[in-house]
């Protein structure tokens, strides 16, 4: 909730309060406090004169006046400006009430009132600030010039002339002025401002990089594939000021009813009037019906909450979405490119015959090496990995979705499913070499050789590390039920689901069974968060009460295809964003009742005589600080999780076994 600034005296949207509980900038808030500062120190000079004798009295009378001018001056601009626009707000109580003191020539309690009214605001925006850090930190972080290589010639130039297909240079140390790929150099890229992660990413030749994020080491040349507002940092910035400037319908509620809450308090002022003749009461009463701490119950949480997510790489786009999530009692994950990686890896190699493992591996990734298939991606890198050569090959053919064809050394390989090498003339039982309870969650590629299979590979999708405790935490607060829909076959979904933790596994769904399962969960009475790669799970995500995307970073689908993008792919989130969100709303609850006590007593308390002017204006700012600095507790959530690379025990393969007479398999460890 934006509310009127009376140090700035915007002419931006005026509300309720008479402060810019959003911030300032740092230096203006600087200037105006040493103007706020000078008017003090006029009205402690009226004191100081009156103290040191009679003879003096104009003269501390006119110090007392131009005090109370000094500090007055930006409370009534404000309160003319609003009432020029036909708005009645809460700032004409403040007006009114310093008004009031000066009208009775009390200009000492006028310039007292004031002081105190325009102090609170200062220490109020520097408080809040720290809510505020890391949303304004992603406006700050793009470079604003670059190294940009036209004919060999390296030139500075500003980073808003950047323009798509230019090549720019990376020193160590630059921030890297706009999205793209690296066709030069290798470095370690802190990208903690995009994903959350702490620890940098090593990235070379064909890495994706992003705008904003920091070049730790080594030189790079970048080609440009979006500059300026079309970077990810630049869609992640104008997404979360967007959420901030969002509202709960319990904002919206005290929005439409706050305009007859200034009438109300003028009518109680003026019973207090009619009753006392004490213009004193009346003064306290309309500095201490000024709710500020009431009206920053929400927003000032709600802005402190953002800030602690976004510094976390969780994007929130509505400030309703993370109050949403705060009554979720069910997840629904999809699980390739969620549970798992989504990159497929070699697991098992079951040689024939006499053909041993590492040349099983030489042939299958030899064959495979010009196709851009996972499988055959796995299969390359596990021979760079294990220091197997690949051959040369002719002839290469590829039948999506079925196998690869070529000719090594005059040799015929084909690679593929057991239905492709029968197709292709490749006799015997070769599925007699696998044992099928224990190759259930595998894909299994057969490698031929001369029409003679020499052996099979099985694939598995990575579980992600952090997978199981994930789902044991969201159990542990309180998630009713999780389960997993998936379109894989059934034994890979389960093995998978039994992997992490999870008991419910729909398999071999499409993209219309999950959506009728997500609504089958809501019919039941759950609140269902879907969990997917934002790509491909678009029904299922728009099905859910709140929608939640994997690995958003550079993925303009996944960014607007959820109601929370999760930056990096590091599941911990999810229950911290649980977390974080039923703080917020406990936090709101602790500010919202004692913002309405406080008003109600402070209120009362002038009425009654129990309070002077200066006293409600020193309590009032007391008030509202008690809600800023409850709520500041929410930024510094979650610092545990900064690190989201979680490291993998290695694990030593187990010895070759045989499983059958001249066969043998090799088990290969999940990390290579």
């Amino acid at each position: 909730m934006q509310v009127t600034n009376l140090l700035s005296q915007s002419d931006g949207n005026h509300e309720d309060c008479g402060h810019d509980h959003g911030g300032l900038e740092h230096s203006h808030t600087n200037v105006k406090f040493r103007q706020a500062l000078a008017g003090l120190i006029l009205v402690l000079n009226a004191y100081l004169l009156d103290f040191l004798g009679s003879g003096l009295t104009s003269v501390a009378e006119l110090s007392a006046m131009a005090g109370a001018l000094v500090l007055g001056f930006p409370i009534l601009a404000v309160a003319f400006k609003d009432l020029r626009r036909g708005s009645l707000s809460i700032n004409e109580l403040v007006a009114l009430g310093v008004l009031a003191s000066a009208c009775t020539g009390d200009f000492r309690t006028a310039g007292i009132v004031a002081f105190f009214m325009l102090l609170g605001e200062v220490i109020e925006t520097r408080t809040a600030a720290g809510a505020r850090a890391s949303i304004e930190s992603l406006i700050q972080l793009t470079p604003t010039k670059a190294r940009r290589i036209q004919g060999g010639t390296e030139e500075e130039v500003q980073a808003r002339d950047l323009r798509v297909g230019d090549v720019i240079r990376v020193r160590p140390g630059d921030n890297i002025a706009g999205d793209g790929i690296i066709v030069f150099g290798q470095g370690s890229i802190n990208q903690a401002n995009i994903t959350g992660e702490s620890l940098p990413v090593d990235k070379g030749p064909g890495d994706a990089v992003f705008a904003g994020t920091i070049n730790l080491t080594g030189a790079l040349e970048v080609r440009v594939t979006k500059a300026g507002e079309d970077t990810t940092l630049g869609r992640v910035r104008d997404l979360i000021l967007a959420a901030e400037k969002t509202k709960l319908p319990f904002m919206r509620i005290v929005d439409q009813y706050i305009g007859y809450y200034t009438p109300l308090v003028l009518i109680i002022a003026a019973l207090v009037w009619a009753f006392t003749h004490d213009l004193d009461r009346v003064i306290a009463v309309l500095i201490g019906a000024c709710p500020c701490a009431f009206i920053l119950a929400t927003p000032s949480a709600m802005v402190a909450a953002i800030a602690a997510a976004a510094r976390l790489g969780i994007l929130i786009k509505n400030i309703a979405d993370l109050e949403a999530a705060a009554r979720i009692t069910a997840f629904v994950f999809d699980k390739t490119g969620t549970l798992t990686s989504g990159k497929l890896v070699v697991s098992r190699l079951n040689p024939l015959g006499r053909t041993s493992a590492a040349e099983l591996l030489r042939v299958a990734a030899s064959a495979e090496r010009f196709s851009n298939h996972p499988t055959a991606r796995a299969l390359v890198q596990l021979a760079g990995e294990a220091g197997v050569p690949v051959s040369d090959v002719t002839d290469f053919k590829e039948t999506a979705g079925r196998g690869v064809s070529a000719n090594l050394a005059g040799q015929r390989v084909v690679v593929g499913r057991a239905a492709w090498l029968r197709d292709q003339g490749v006799t015997g039982d070769f599925m007699k070499s696998v044992d099928l309870e224990e190759t259930a969650g595998f894909s299994l590629l057969f490698i031929a050789l001369e029409q003679e299979c020499v052996g099979w590979v099985g694939l598995q999708d990575q579980v992600r590390p952090e997978a199981a405790a994930a789902i044991s935490e969201l159990r542990e607060i309180g998630i009713a039920r999780m389960a997993m829909v998936s379109g894989d076959r059934k034994p890979v979904a389960e093995r998978v689901a039994k992997d992490v933790g999870l008991s419910e596994v729909v398999a071999e769904c499409l993209p219309q069974d999950k959506v009728e399962f997500v609504k089958s969960c809501k019919l039941k009475g759950y609140r269902v968060a879907v969990i997917g790669d934002g790509v491909n799970d678009a029904p299922a995500l728009a099905a859910g009460d709140i929608s939640i995307a994997m690995g958003a970073a550079g993925s303009e689908v996944a960014i607007h295809s959820a109601t929370i993008a999760l930056m990096n792919n590091d599941l911990r989130r999810l229950p911290f964003l649980i977390r974080i969100s039923r703080m917020a709303r406990a936090v709101i609850n602790q500010n919202f009742l004692f913002g309405i006590v406080f008003v109600i007593v402070v209120l009362t308390a002038g009425a009654l005589g129990y309070l002077t002017p200066i006293m409600a204006a020193i309590l009032h700012n007391v008030g509202a600080l008690i809600v800023v600095f409850n709520s500041a507790r929410l930024v510094r959530q979650g610092e545990e999780l900064a690190p989201t690379s979680i490291p993998t025990p290695a694990s030593p393969p187990p010895p070759p076994s045989a499983s059958r007479a001249g066969t043998s398999t090799v088990l290969i460890p999940q990390s290579a």
